[in-house]
């Protein structure tokens, strides 16, 4: 990577700060390192090398992003090259990008993409063993969650891009589902088809379906503790979508909060009454919701785990590996056996 650092940090005045390389994990797409200097800001670097998706994309993310920083959402915002640009191309030589899957065929160079952001103020709640801020309670991040996402949304109604990103179906649709979950999981096919034709009945009017976060979770925003405001990051997977999907994505991010009960309805009810509910108390200080599409929260549940499962069976092909079977299994059986709310309140 020495020679796409070295360049990132001519094109970005970074001669005289220092990279820490942030550890991968499951899942994780780019090259990421934290740029710091004495007494200086801050920076995130990405690099992309996987080679599925355009320039035309990390442009069309990039700059919802910016759009959204302008706009005073919570948001890390991109930081512009020395030329003025939001995502710089780069040839480099497949052998030091360290993602193999970039050099899949090459014989010359590999193509990466390079953007720089800043840093989100605070730390990761994991970073702080999920306990909360002292003094506050829980129901303020909920809260906070909702009108940080609220926001976002907000904003994307209004949002008239210059660059696309894919619309959901481009992705989701039986043909890629094929290609990539093997026929020994008929039955979950089956169902993931079940799914996407009550998808295509949803409605598509501005209000209900935009460019949304779509992995809007607590690994992908900072919590400052000193006040509970939350900045979010790591738009690298927004996508044309229904917005209940990231209210989706919140609920089964969610679930850790209650786990510890051992009781399913009980489990189910902090959910719906404490958790979800505050989340939509923050949300519509920000943002409607048609009672309609909330109504149809389990559905929308759905179409977040088919994403989660989709993505396993995506990762484990990028690193050569078959997937295990543990790692889906939960998400599996609610599809197949139609186990609402992600199981929660079973006991799977």
């Amino acid at each position: 990577m020495t020679n796409v650092l070295e360049k990132a940090k001519a094109i970005y005045d970074l001669e005289n700060y220092e990279f820490e390389q942030v550890g991968g994990h499951d899942g994780g797409r780019n090259l990421v390192y934290v740029c710091k200097q004495k007494e200086e800001k801050k920076y995130v670097l990405r690099i992309s090398a996987l080679g599925d998706r355009t320039m035309e994309e990390y442009e069309a993310e990039t700059e919802f992003v910016h759009y959204l920083a302008k706009n005073g959402a919570s948001v890390a915002d991109v930081i512009p090259s020395r030329s003025g640009k939001l995502v710089e191309r780069m040839q480099v030589k497949p052998s030091v990008i360290g993602l193999s899957e970039a050099a899949d065929g090459a014989e010359g160079d590999a193509e990466c993409f390079v953007s720089l952001f800043a840093y989100a103020k605070g730390i990761l709640l994991s970073e702080n063993g999920y306990h909360y801020r002292d003094g506050a309670p829980l129901s303020e991040l909920f809260y906070n969650m909702g009108k940080t996402i609220g926001a976002i949304h907000r904003l994307s109604k209004q949002y008239r891009p210059t660059h696309q990103r894919q619309q959901y179906f481009d992705k989701y649709n039986m043909e890629y589902v094929d290609k990539v979950i093997p026929d020994a999981y008929a039955e979950l096919k089956a169902a993931i088809a079940d799914r996407l034709e009550r998808f295509r009945t949803l409605p598509v009017d501005p209000e209900s379906y935009g460019l949304v976060h779509f992995d809007f979770s607590d690994g992908n925003y900072h919590v400052d503790f000193s006040d509970g405001a939350i900045t979010t990051f790591d738009f690298d997977n927004c996508i044309y979508c229904w917005y209940m999907f990231d209210l989706a994505h919140l609920w089964t991010h969610g679930v850790g909060w209650c786990q510890w009960m051992p009781d399913g309805e009980k489990r189910l009810a902090y959910m719906k009454e404490e958790y979800f509910a505050t989340i939509l108390e923050g949300y519509r200080s920000e943002a409607t919701v048609s009672e309609e599409l909330l109504e149809r929260l389990p559905l929308f549940i759905d179409m977040v785990l088919i994403e989660g499962i989709v993505d396993e069976f995506e990762c484990a092909a990028r690193e050569g590996e078959e997937p295990d079977p543990e790692d889906v299994e939960d998400y599996v059986k609610c599809l197949v056996e139609a186990i609402p709310y992600a199981g929660i309140g079973v006991d799977l």
